[in-house]
Formats: C-alpha cells, sequence, structure tokens
C-alpha cells in the first residue's frame, strides 16, 4: 500500500452523469461508494444494482462504504459485485470477525467503520481480521460537514495500535477532508483519505486529488 490514498466520495459527485464524473477521478487510488439505507443514518443513496454499474465503468477500484443496518446479511453481496473494498459499520454488524471473513473470502478487503462517538479499543484485538478501519471524521450520513477534530486522539490510538500489532491495516478518515484537515489527519496516523466536496466541488479533480496526496505526504 502506498503511504497515502485519495480515495472521491462519489456522495458529492453529480448522480446522473456518474460514468463521466467517474472519468474524471481516474487519477485516484479508488473511488468511495457511500450505501445509505435511511435507516442507519438519515439519507438513502444507491443500492447494490447500481453499484454494480459503477463496478462496471469505474476506471479506479471501489470502496464501498455501507452505511447500513444489518451489515452481516448485505455486505458479503457488495464483495460478491467486484468491490476491492467493502466496509460495514461495527455498530451494525451482529458478528464483524465473521462478516469480515466473509468479505475476505468474497475476494474484497474488509473494512470497519466507527461512528465518531464509537470507541476502537473494544474492536482492536480483531485487527487482524481487518485490512481497513474507517475513523469517520463527521457523523455519517451527509456529505459537506466539517472535520470533527476530536476524531484525532482516535486516530492516534488505532494507529498506535495498528504499528503495535505490526499490522498492514490502513487507517482511513472520512468526512471534512479538505488540504488543511488532511494535514491534521495525516500526522496522527491515517493513510487512507475520503475526500467528496474538496474534489468534486472544484473544476479540476485531478489536481484536487493531486494536492490533496501533496498535503497529506
Amino acid at each position: 500500500m502506498s503511504t497515502c490514498c485519495i480515495h472521491p466520495s462519489i456522495l458529492s459527485a453529480d448522480f446522473v452523469n456518474l460514468q463521466s464524473e467517474l472519468d474524471r477521478i481516474a487519477t485516484a487510488d479508488a473511488v468511495h461508494v457511500d450505501v445509505m439505507d435511511n435507516s442507519f443514518v438519515p439519507n438513502l443513496t444507491l443500492g447494490l444494482p447500481i453499484v454494480k454499474r459503477i463496478q462496471a465503468v469505474s476506471p479506479v477500484p471501489l470502496d464501498v462504504h455501507l452505511m447500513i443496518d444489518d451489515a452481516d446479511r448485505w455486505a458479503p453481496q457488495y464483495a460478491e459485485a467486484g468491490a476491492a473494498s467493502v466496509t460495514f459499520h461495527a455498530e451494525a454488524a451482529q458478528a464483524p470477525i465473521r462478516l469480515a471473513r466473509e468479505l475476505r473470502s468474497a475476494g474484497a478487503k474488509a473494512g470497519m467503520a466507527l461512528r465518531p462517538a464509537t470507541a476502537v479499543e473494544p474492536y482492536l484485538d480483531m485487527l487482524g481480521e481487518l485490512d481497513m478501519v474507517l475513523i469517520m471524521t463527521v457523523e455519517p450520513g451527509f456529505g459537506g460537514q466539517s472535520f470533527l477534530e476530536s476524531t484525532l486522539p482516535k486516530i492516534r490510538r488505532t494507529a498506535e495500535a495498528v504499528r503495535g500489532a505490526n499490522l498492514p491495516v490502513a487507517i482511513q478518515v472520512d468526512g471534512g477532508i479538505t488540504e488543511e484537515t488532511i494535514v491534521r489527519a495525516a500526522e496522527a496516523g491515517a493513510t487512507v483519505f475520503v475526500a467528496g466536496s474538496s474534489v468534486y466541488g472544484t473544476d479540476d479533480p485531478a489536481g484536487a486529488i493531486a494536492a490533496l496526496r501533496q498535503a497529506a505526504s
């Protein structure tokens, strides 16, 4: 894994022109695809049929973030659809270790996400079952929110645990990532950065991706 990966979020893209919007971020490391069910979070985005179509046309791998209830039932289907990485929420999984193993056996990297107020400590013993931990740096549900500085200590603790266990686990942050906040997140130990409006809100997404990479490194 490279030291810094940029995953633009299509939550900030033009949903009517998704294929061309995907082509605009061809220089990214992956595309972050937010799946929301209007139950786990108060927003409704897209589901499995659309993710399958995105998978078919995307120039970069899919990093699927499931903000949905009953992750144990649904997450493996996104892995089977070809997503490179599938992230479920710890708060929505009944059997997170079993689910992570199912995702890996289906050919995807297994990620686990934590809301800003969810402690990471109860999950540190299962780091070896995961490829990525996603520390939400805003409340999940809507794009365009401001970065929560209060999540930085949790990023640091997670990074220390990953280093201490000598595991190749990526630490992803999602929410309010700009050229300014990415520096603080990277200093705290984050390695994968989800950026929505700071990429898609510009006239030059490729330039924005390059600038974020530069800032993080």
